[in-house]
Parts: structure tokens; sequence; C-alpha cells
């Protein structure tokens, strides 16, 4: 049975565990080319005091953790895709990176709004490093991007203290926040890097951030999204990887995939909640099934993202009452016509 087949009979099978975090694998022609990498996001460690922190928030991070050292086919690397801490102190932030290097693998870190707006991303980077950086990894071209700045005025002028500037961009439907965006410098930065790759090679881009319009007021939305698109535009296969939204989506623009992946903290309202949310979701985005809005683990869980050639197939195994397993393949034709969900109820 090769590695491929087994995921997808696991995440077929009603005794498999259901876990927190994200396997990858990228599938190419020749079997000695696939790779999976495992993607975990969206912890939001938060301290009570001392050293306690809210604890089904620390188990989250604690069983994904875990559980990608526990694999039998272990990943080429690890990608934590932001949010690691709630407020963005010194402290949540030095206890999420302990965690972290307990991880049996490279790391590569995304950086979310609750890492950056407390003192600007200083203690963020001081641990992990660069902001927005890219890397080739089997012929796959990789690009992690800040893609949660705001408006210079907004973020350095507004706010007399760290806390207030961080409880206003953390905020649902707060108007006093600036969209988010990734901004002129690095998509410049973006362009050159993307200038030196061939438009066939695979193109994977992580964010914290969609790189997609979706829902404004909740802060669903990248500002300059359309920019970052046409600079992807060009390439045959490419595919954005994103976090912040605690829930399953899915869309398709030209050449780019987009797909969500959940948290390991709490799940997130679909947008079609809110009053009007509906409109502003993207045609081909894939609804969030829930199974019981009370339960704190409901909807949070892990996914498989499966590459064949460029081609993506999203598998998701969410936690809850019931698990659920939602797979989208891309067929040839049409853009409407391409996606194809087939969700199924272990």
């Amino acid at each position: 049975m090769n590695r491929r087949h087994f995921f997808r009979q696991a995440a077929g099978a009603a005794s498999i565990t259901t876990l927190p975090l994200t396997m990858v694998e990228l599938a190419f022609a020749q079997p000695a080319d696939n790779f999976s990498f495992a993607y975990i996001s969206d912890a939001h460690l938060q301290q009570v005091k001392g050293t306690e922190f809210v604890h089904h928030w620390d188990r989250g991070l604690r069983n994904a953790i875990d559980e990608t050292n526990l694999l039998g086919a272990k990943p080429d690397f690890v990608v934590f895709g932001g949010d690691l801490a709630q407020s963005g102190t010194r402290a949540e932030l030095d206890h999420g990176a302990e965690l972290l290097a307990r991880l049996n693998a490279k790391i590569y870190h995304v950086i979310g709004e609750h890492d950056y707006y407390h003192d600007l991303g200083e203690n963020w980077s001081r641990l992990f490093g660069a902001q927005y950086y890219s890397f080739d990894h089997k012929g796959v071209h990789f690009v992690v991007l800040n893609s949660i700045l705001t408006d210079h005025d907004w973020t350095h002028r507004r706010w007399s203290t760290a806390a207030q500037r961080m409880q206003a961009i953390t905020g649902l439907s707060n108007p006093d926040s600036s969209p988010f965006m990734v901004g002129d410098s690095q998509r410049a930065w973006l362009a050159r890097d993307l200038a030196a790759v061939a438009h066939r090679t695979p193109v994977v881009v992580f964010s914290h951030a969609p790189l997609q319009k979706i829902h404004q007021s909740w802060n669903f939305w990248t500002e300059d999204a359309e920019q970052v698109q046409q600079l992807l535009a060009p390439f045959d296969k490419s595919t954005v990887v994103y976090g912040h939204v605690h829930q399953v989506q899915y869309n398709r623009i030209g050449n780019t995939s987009f797909h969500s992946v959940t948290a390991t903290s709490w799940p997130w309202p679909y947008p079609q909640a809110a009053s009007g949310a509906q409109a502003m979701l993207p045609k081909l985005t894939v609804p969030m099934n829930r199974s019981g809005g009370a339960l704190e683990r409901d909807t949070t869980g892990w996914q498989i993202l499966d590459l064949s050639n460029g081609n993506v197939a999203m598998n998701y195994k969410l936690d809850g009452a019931r698990s659920r397993n939602v797979a989208i393949h891309r067929r040839s034709g049409a853009v409407r016509d391409s996606e194809k969900l087939v969700a199924m109820v272990a």
C-alpha cells in the first residue's frame, strides 16, 4: 500500500483518531519525488496567570505536536500557520516556541495578527526570524508571506498602547480596524522572487490571511489580494494555504487554488451566519459542516492535501460528535465545473 492510499483509507475509518493538524502530500509523476508535510495553525495560546494558560487551547497544540511526532510516515517539514499567541505577549510566544521545539522536524513559521500587533512583530521575529521568505523543496517553490499588515498610519499612530492596538485588530465587525494586506514593499519582493521561477514549477504560498476578499467586516479579507493573485497568475499550478478563518474553505481563481486549514484552538462560525455575509463568499467556497456548535473541538481537526502534478485534492478530517471527511477533487473543464465536493460521514 502506498502512502497516498494509506491516508485515504485512514481518513475514512471511524476507528482512526481525529487530529488537530494538517498532513499535506505532494505527489508527482515519479514516486521518488513524492513528499509530505504537516500543517498546524491558530493555537491562540493565552496566558491566564503565571505559567497557566487556557487549558483546551494549550491542549490542542500539544495534541497536534504529539500526533505529528508519532506519524509513521514522517513529514519532510512542519508549517505553523500563524496566531501562535492570543495576546501577542512575550510570555505567550515563548511558551508556544517551547512547545513547538518538541517537533521532530524542521519548522517553517507564518506570522499571524495575534503574534504581531502587541509589539509589531518584535518578539515573534526574535524567536522565528524573517516574516516573509521563500524556499525550494523537491521541485516545488514555497513562499511564506506576512499577509496581516495594515495601513501604516493605523498601526503606528492611532493607538497609544499595545493592548488597545491588539484589541482593535482582533475584534470582529470592528470598524476601527484596518484591512489586512501584503503591502507594496512585500509585493515588490514577491515579484522579484517569482521572476526567477519557471512558470511550469508548482508554487505553494503560505499566508495567514486568505489572499482573497471573503468577508470584510470579519477581516477575512486581504486588501491587495488581486495584486498578489496577478503575480501568481502566470504559473501553471499555484496553491495558497492559509489559516486565520478557523473553518473549512476552498476556492479557485484562474490557475490558483485556495485552501484554508482548521485551527487547534476553537471553531469559527461560517460567515453565512452573519447578516449579508453570504453574498461576500466566493462562489466556489465550500461550506463548513458543523456537528454541534457547543462542542469545543467541533470543526477543529486536520487535513490531507494531495498535490498530484500540481492538481490539488484536499481531504478534511474534522473533530466533533461525528467525524466528517470532505474531499475536493479537481477535474478538467471550465472553472464552474472543475470542483466536485464529496462529503462522507465516517
